[in-house]
């Protein structure tokens, strides 16, 4: 608009018209002057003839400006959209590396550098915000581990007085009946502090102690400690373990990952179901995967499945048997190994859980 303006105003200017002197002529009763009269003409054919040129060059003026107006719109629009992506290039920085921040990577920071602009300010508020962030989880883990800890010591002294109570001759039948049921409760709160802690120590970064480990190794494991509680229910396995699947981690770690899922999948069964596991190399991961039949289920709630003390129904609810934070620990040590945790509500019932971490070479140095 303002090239247009400029035109515009250009054209105004030069546009004026070439004036001159108009010749004398000729006196009644004057004869003679036909000299006069023919040099007058003369000049009047010279002006039309200069303001024919002056006209012409006003239109040539007019179309040249006219197209280099439009060359040098489409050159602005080039040169802008480059000038903008250079000034922009540090937000979209900003913009991907934020994206990537997550629970597991809050000590990193953007650490801009540069002048103390708009942008260096932005990113400098975003980096406190890391910061306070990761202060804030760092104190939530570390009292989840601590009131862990600190817990232990009351529920001994009362499995210690309940054993005390029970051990004197000839205790009461109801002394006994409610010892019983108070051992079976403190079990029920070791194995929630025992989920506490897996949980805390999951979060609290990547693992230390990274070895090769072989999740199929790992399933082989969990299926024969948990032969007694698959016969119980009646289950049939669908064993399709192979030896293929290696990963680097916490050996610790990964076994309560793998039994965590094996016990989810027992534990949440039908009587007489089935449960199909596999592990296998694909795509550069080792995979764990595992499926089970029973009623369809929504796959909005299976989604909520890896937040603690999440379960399926009211059937779930207050279970004997389940914590409430075997899929909330899976997740966590999944994340915490760089893999990707996946759980699908089967369109014929039942659920399918599949963890995939990165692939690593064998004891042997061979990659699988």
């Amino acid at each position: 608009m303002s090239g247009i303006a400029l035109l515009a105003l250009t054209y105004l200017l030069s546009g004026g018209q070439v004036t001159g002197v108009a010749p004398e002529q000729p006196r009644p009763g004057r004869p003679g002057r036909s000299g006069l009269t023919s040099a007058g003409q003369h000049i009047l054919d010279l002006q039309k003839q200069l303001s024919d040129v002056h006209a012409q060059q006003s239109r040539q003026l007019l179309v040249g400006s006219l197209i280099a107006l439009v060359v040098m719109a489409a050159v602005s629009l080039l040169l802008g959209r480059a000038l903008a992506g250079r000034v922009l290039r540090p937000l979209r920085l900003i913009t991907a590396a934020t994206r990537r921040f997550s629970a597991e990577n809050l000590h990193q920071r953007l650490a801009v550098a540069g002048p103390a602009d708009e942008v260096k300010e932005l990113a400098d508020t975003i980096d406190g915000l890391l910061a306070r962030l990761e202060a804030s989880f760092t104190a939530q883990r570390r009292f989840v581990a601590n009131a862990s800890h600190e817990l232990r010591t009351p529920l001994a002294t009362i499995r210690a007085s309940l054993d005390v109570a029970v051990a004197k001759p000839e205790p009461a039948a109801q002394t006994v009946a409610l010892a019983d049921r108070l051992r079976t409760e403190l079990d029920r709160v070791d194995h929630l502090l025992d989920g506490f802690l897996v949980l805390a120590r999951a979060q609290h970064g990547v693992p230390v102690d990274r070895v090769p480990v072989s999740l199929g190794e790992l399933a082989g494991r969990a299926l024969t400690a948990r032969a007694a509680g698959i016969a119980a229910r009646t289950l049939t396995v669908d064993d399709a373990v192979r030896p293929n699947a290696w990963t680097r981690g916490s050996p610790a770690l990964l076994s309560r990952m793998v039994e965590n899922v094996v016990d989810n999948a027992i534990v949440h069964n039908q009587e007489g179901g089935w449960i199909r596991i596999s592990t296998d190399h694909v795509d550069a991961e080792a995979r764990l995967a595992i499926e089970t039949g029973g009623r369809v289920l929504d796959q909005d709630q299976v989604d909520r499945l890896t937040r603690p003390f999440e379960r399926l129904g009211a059937d779930r609810t207050g279970s004997e048997e389940s914590s409430g934070l075997g899929l909330s620990i899976v997740a966590a040590i999944v994340a915490a190994h760089g893999g990707r945790l996946d759980l699908r509500a089967r369109p014929e019932g039942g659920l399918r859980v599949v963890a995939s971490l990165p692939s690593s070479a064998g004891p042997d140095g061979v990659t699988r």
